[in-house]
């Protein structure tokens, strides 16, 4: 009998279930609570927040540039300034974002803003007008975009990549020494291990991770048309170029790009794209071995209380976990793709269609963030079963006609693999078949040699297979540790 209540009455819906009910996307939905560690930093929250921190740090640049009509910011200030950014609050977002229903200009309204925060901290009035000075609104949304990146990068997305990396590495580890029949070509082959399968993919993703991490981001703060025009206009002796790639290396800690037109090109968010979609199509991979491997019984999945694998069928645990991570992993890539494609590309100096496409960046990276999160979930249910691996192995005695036939040739006996073909051809492929054919007086192989090929059984023809996966397991796990430290 179900203890489910007859009737919704007495279930009140909060205002946040009813935005996440009635929301177009799932990522804001139903999967809001496994991507909201992005919102901070890819949100139209995260993007206005970035946009005051680098109008703020130019400013903070400009006072010590040394210009007579700037005078310098008293400690006091500077602090204050600071403080605007790293208190900066969803009710100031708010206030930019009503002002811009007025300008019609969302880095506008930021400006306004700040300006409005500079009378409040006092003794800022001459400071006022050096709020964007000598900008284009693309110098701001370039450097927010990049901060906005690497923020998401290092403090949501690799942590998650590193959790999967290292519950691999686990994996391939635990069970490097279980043997387990190879498929190629849906086929079976020579065996293998499972840590060894699980290490192939670990080491893939890893020089993927690194490609993903390595990325530069870059930005630049050169006026409207990447010249300085604008800023040679006030002072046509100052250093503009120096001044300005030492806002973006030190003050927001960017990789600096002096040549551009309005905008910075996105050539580097191409790279960081493209090596993320690279990652997750190696995962895209993994998820259907396992699901391969979950249906051919070499891995049990732990059951919890009251979940129902199927509506009519109560016998069912389905590998949802990893049919969720494949196909999130596939709606990130045509995002990714798409972001790929585009950005790079803009009509003569600028034209807008970057803009609206940049503001689904959050998108990409959310479906990519809600797969990693799946695949998680999956691998800590995954039972090993270590029976199911080995009948199907004893079932597969026609895998050690490799090793009978490698052995022949190593001693010059003529067509091995013809005579064994003979010899099996018609007949069940079973150990008294291929221990039949070792013991054979007329096979002329050294002793010793036939003694090993008759100790051997395809659970224990696994070659170098479990060296191969402890190795791969310890120098990711080095990697990671070091990586982690260096954050």
């Amino acid at each position: 009998m179900s203890s489910f209540a007859a009737s919704s009455a007495g279930h009140p819906v909060s205002p946040e279930s009813a935005a996440a009910l009635q929301a177009l996307s799932p990522l804001d939905g139903r999967y809001q609570r496994q991507v909201g560690a992005l919102r901070d930093h890819l949100s139209e929250f995260g993007l206005i927040r970035s946009r005051v921190r680098v109008e703020i740090e130019w400013l903070r640049q400009l006072s010590r540039a040394g210009f007579a009509e700037l005078p310098p910011l008293t400690a006091a200030q500077d602090a204050a300034l600071m403080g605007l950014g790293q208190q900066f609050s969803l009710a100031d977002a708010q206030w930019i974002k009503d002002t811009e229903k007025t300008t019609n200009h969302d880095v506008k309204a930021v400006e306004y803003w700040l300006k409005a925060q500079l009378d409040a901290i006092g003794g800022l009035a001459q400071a006022k007008e050096f709020v964007h000075f000598a900008c284009t609104s693309e110098d701001i949304n370039n450097t927010s975009h990049a901060l906005m990146l690497g923020e998401a990068r290092s403090q949501v997305l690799l942590p998650a990549m590193d959790g999967v990396l290292r519950r691999l590495a686990a994996m391939a580890q635990t069970h490097a020494a279980q043997p387990m029949l190879s498929r190629t070509h849906g086929q079976t082959a020579s065996p293998t291990t499972v840590g060894k399968e699980i290490a192939n993919v670990l080491v893939r993703l890893m020089d993927a991770r690194q490609q993903f991490a390595s990325v530069a981001l870059l930005a630049k703060m050169n006026g409207a048309v990447g010249n300085y025009n604008a800023h040679l206009s006030a002072w046509p002796d100052f250093d503009w170029e120096a001044f300005s790639r030492q806002v973006v290396e030190q003050g927001l800690g960017l990789a600096f790009n002096p040549y551009t037109i309005q905008i910075e090109p996105h050539d580097y968010m191409a790279r960081l794209f493209d090596a993320l979609a690279r990652f997750n199509t190696i995962l895209i991979d993994f998820s259907r071995d396992v699901w391969g491997y979950i249906s051919l019984g070499y891995f049990k999945q732990k059951l919890k209380d009251g979940e129902v694998g199927s509506s009519t069928m109560p016998h069912k645990v389905n590998p949802i976990d990893f049919e969720n991570a494949e196909g999130n992993l596939g709606l990130a890539n045509a995002l990714l793709g798409h972001l790929s494609a585009k950005l790079p590309i803009s009509r003569w100096q600028r034209d807008l269609t970057d803009s609206t496409v940049l503001r689904n960046m959050g998108v990409a990276l959310g479906y990519s963030l809600l797969a990693l999160a799946s695949l998680d979930k999956g691998l800590a249910k995954l039972e090993l079963n270590a029976a199911a691996l080995d009948a199907d192995l004893d079932s597969a005695w026609e895998v050690l006609a490799e090793p009978i036939q490698t052995v022949m040739r190593r001693h010059g006996l003529p067509e091995p693999y013809e005579q064994l073909k003979a010899y099996t051809r018609g007949k069940p492929m079973t150990r008294e078949l291929m221990q039949g054919f070792v013991n054979d007086p007329q096979l002329a192989l050294p002793e010793a040699d036939k003694a090993r090929l008759l100790a051997m059984t395809p659970a224990a023809y696994v070659g170098q297979a479990q060296a191969l996966a402890q190795r791969a397991a310890s120098e990711a796990l080095a990697l990671l540790d070091g990586q982690s430290a260096g954050r």
